[in-house]
């Protein structure tokens, strides 16, 4: 890069209390004015404060080209090596200086690419393909490098092409002919890159640039913005999923709490949507479909039905195919209530436990009217439940996203006494401690804490506080995701507003400003919140994690926060209590499912591998098959008894009695029909969850009964931390409030 004097540019703290106007060196058009915007924001208002340098803008370069070739198969690296000459060590300056140019140039590179290639895949699927060949080809080329040159390409793309042929010819929900389906695929392909404007182009470069600092920082469009807004206004009628575009595909990166998708359980992170119709109309290819034209195909009025045609994410073949059908529904904040259970179960000898369970979707809060609060609703919760007699307490947090950070501060403190939650720190160095300045405990009893992959953020605070205090047990998987970062909404438009008129237009910059700490000290960056008792699921792997995620910030350390230890002694129990939950997980069938299940997912990550011989394929569908009919018969001939359990929901919270429903993990005397219990959507545990036959809303008074061993482990866990808490001493349940005929 040309060494350019800058000027200093002073950013208010966390850069929320005022704006400031960010001086352009050359730039003219609003698109140049933003992207000079977005540079200085970035430089300045970063946690890590980093100039925009050579490094900075080498991987600027590659964070653009891989939005833009995912796959690493239109570029060669033929092409690499000269953008790399012309832009490794000027994009900062480009950026500084307002010149959009690069971001046109290494655009049209690529169009021009995708045409050319287009071309010759239609000459492709004119030429037989041969079914008996012993080939094999990556899943993921994400990490893979690009093809030296055209004849390199040319055969990755024979193997690919070959590849997308078999998926339709083996799937049992064909929507054409293969050759018409990928053909028109990427007929459209080319249409999308075509359609990208100019403001468009800018959108990628841009977010390629915030991507770089770290993966939670992105420039959001116009467009991004109205969906952000709708999004956190919790308004938008639709299925509530969070989508992003890889390879190709929607891919479901998250799952709103309440909304149709969740509620529904057979929608999952990491499903790919091949095709969506409306209602009962023929399914439309929506492979290589720009992410927004899914988005609207996926909207909708409320009461109407989309039908999605997904690819499970532990599918064993990406040929294999589910249909979900879902009923678009508004989603609205109460739809992420708390909720509790109180469960009546039976302990190893014999004498039955009063249990309480709350799962908790999210953080939620409502900032303008204050009328909605996690902590008062569980508050209310954990009082009926005290006055049920609870022996002991599990807060369900496997699909907690996060939310709110001051609710996750309260409510730690309804299970301790005052003292610091959490620490930040922010680009200045200080650090912030934040407390529980209510001394009062709402609930004192056993407690376990059931996490998973998908528990971030605010979630990951709330149990690590708890786990540092010795307050409660840790159950799930070997660590949370990871997410120990907190971002803020900087519209572009406060910081240009002195070179015209403030505008919503300009778009917005995710920025991250801190980093969270424990009380103990460590990050909840990188690291998550680790189990004290590690439970078996599909969902447990690093790819699931921040640690999966590009450009990250690194785990470090703070000083140790002044605390005092929870009196209690629970965590004294953990080595007894490992002990004796490993013993039940090895004795218990649907644990052993789960562990042959991770043995040969992690198998087909590491391998990355896929053949392209029909006959091979065919098998592994066909074992796949035989398997899940092995499993359903075997679940149908054991007969487990199981606890009762009563539900007891904010509307009825004062109520005098309560209703007593079924217990997802019932599978005898339920299954009257003697069809195979489905899996628990929270287990996330089982390939066999996946049917292949049209999945419906669950509207049915026959549900089929499902399967969530994690929930029962859990439950079991907590009996024995009661047990041992007790000592010798023994008590009877009392009776729970009478359920409603």
């Amino acid at each position: 890069m040309k060494h350019l004097t800058r000027p200093f540019l002073k950013v208010p703290a966390i850069l929320i209390a005022g704006a400031f106007a960010v001086q352009p060196l050359h730039a003219r058009s609003d698109a140049e004015q933003v992207g000079v915007s977005v540079g200085r924001l970035l430089e300045e208002g970063h946690y890590t404060h980093q100039s925009l340098n050579d490094d900075v803008s080498r991987k600027f370069l590659k964070s653009y080209l891989d939005l833009l070739d995912f796959s690493h198969l239109f570029f060669t690296q033929a092409d690499i090596d000269a953008l790399t000459a012309k832009y490794a060590t000027s994009l900062d300056d480009d950026v500084l200086l307002g010149n959009l140019k690069p971001a046109y140039e290494i655009f049209d590179l690529y169009e021009k690419r995708v045409d050319d290639r287009v071309v010759k895949i239609k000459e492709l699927l004119k030429q037989p393909m041969d079914s008996k060949t012993d080939r094999t080809i990556d899943l993921s080329r994400q990490k893979a490098a690009w093809p030296k040159d055209e004849a390199e390409a040319d055969e990755l793309w024979r193997g690919r092409i070959a590849n997308e042929l078999l998926q339709e010819k083996l799937s049992e929900h064909p929507i054409e002919p293969g050759p018409q389906l990928v053909a028109r695929r990427y007929d459209r392909l080319v249409r999308n890159v075509h359609e990208e404007d100019k403001d468009e182009q800018v959108k990628i470069f841009l977010d390629a640039l915030a991507q770089t600092y770290d993966p939670h920082s992105e420039y959001l469009s116009k467009a991004d913005l109205k969906n952000f807004s709708i999004n956190m206004g919790l308004s938008l009628v639709g299925i509530g999923a969070m989508l992003r575009s890889e390879d190709g595909y929607a891919k479901i990166e998250s799952l709103v709490p309440g909304g149709p998708a969740q509620v529904d359980g057979h929608l999952k992170v990491g499903d790919r949507i091949t095709a969506v119709a409306q209602g009962q109309a023929a399914f439309n290819d929506v492979r290589d479909m720009r992410l927004d034209k899914v988005v609207d195909q996926i909207r909708g009025k409320k009461g109407t039905h989309v039908r999605l045609l997904v690819i499970p994410s532990d599918a064993a073949d990406p040929s294999k195919r589910k249909t979900v059908e879902l009923v678009r529904d508004e989603i609205k904040l109460k739809d992420q209530e708390a909720r509790a259970d109180i469960i009546i179960k039976k302990d190893e000898n014999g004498a039955a436990v009063k249990l309480g369970w709350i799962t908790l979707p999210s953080f939620y809060a409502d900032m303008d009217k204050h009328q909605k609060s996690t902590t008062r609703d569980v508050q209310a919760l954990l009082k009926r439940l005290r006055k049920e007699d609870i022996a002991g307490l599990v807060v369900d947090l496997r699909r907690n996203g996060g939310g709110s950070l001051e609710e996750a501060i309260a409510l730690t403190g309804l299970f301790l006494k005052s003292g610091p939650i959490v620490q930040t720190k922010g680009s200045n160095g200080n650090i912030v401690v934040s407390s529980d300045p209510d001394p009062n405990i709402v609930y004192g009893g056993p407690l376990v804490v059931l996490t998973s992959r998908q528990s971030a953020s605010a979630s990951e605070i709330f149990a690590a506080a708890l786990q540092d205090y010795g307050r409660a047990v840790i159950v799930g998987d070997q660590n949370t995701f990871g997410k120990g970062t907190v971002q803020t909404i900087l519209e572009i438009g406060r910081f240009t507003s002195l070179l015209g008129s403030r505008s919503q237009d300009d778009g917005a910059l995710k920025l991250t400003i801190q980093k969270f700490y424990r009380v103990a000290g460590g990050s909840t960056q990188l690291h998550g919140v680790a189990s004290d008792i590690v439970l078996p699921t599909l969902s447990d792997l690093p790819e699931f994690g921040e640690s999966a995620l590009k450009n990250v910030l690194p785990y470090d350390e703070v000083a140790k926060a002044k605390y005092t230890k929870w009196s209690d002694g629970h965590p004294l129990f953990i080595d007894e209590l490992k002990r004796r939950s490993s013993a039940r997980v090895q004795n218990t069938p649907e644990f052993h499912y789960v562990m042959e299940d991770m043995e040969r997912l992690r198998h087909r990550i590491d391998d990355n591998r896929i053949s392209l011989n029909e006959d091979t394929r065919r098998k592994e569908i066909a074992d796949d098959k035989i398997r899940k009919e092995t499993r359903s018969k075997e679940r149908l001939a054991r007969h487990t008894e199981e606890p009762s359990v009563y539900r007891l929901t904010l509307d009825t919270v004062d109520k005098p009695n309560l209703q007593l429903i079924m217990f997802p993990g019932k599978i005898a005397s339920a299954n009257k029909k003697g069809v195979s219990p489905k899996v628990a959507p929270e287990a996330a545990g089982d390939a066999d969850s996946d049917d292949d036959d049209v999945i419906g809303n669950g509207s049915d008074d026959t549900k089929e009964a499902v399967i969530d061993p994690e929930r029962d482990e859990a439950l079991n866990i907590l009996a024995d931390l009661v047990d041992l808490s007790r000592g010798p001493k023994t008590a009877s349940a009392t009776p729970v409030s009478t359920p409603v005929p």
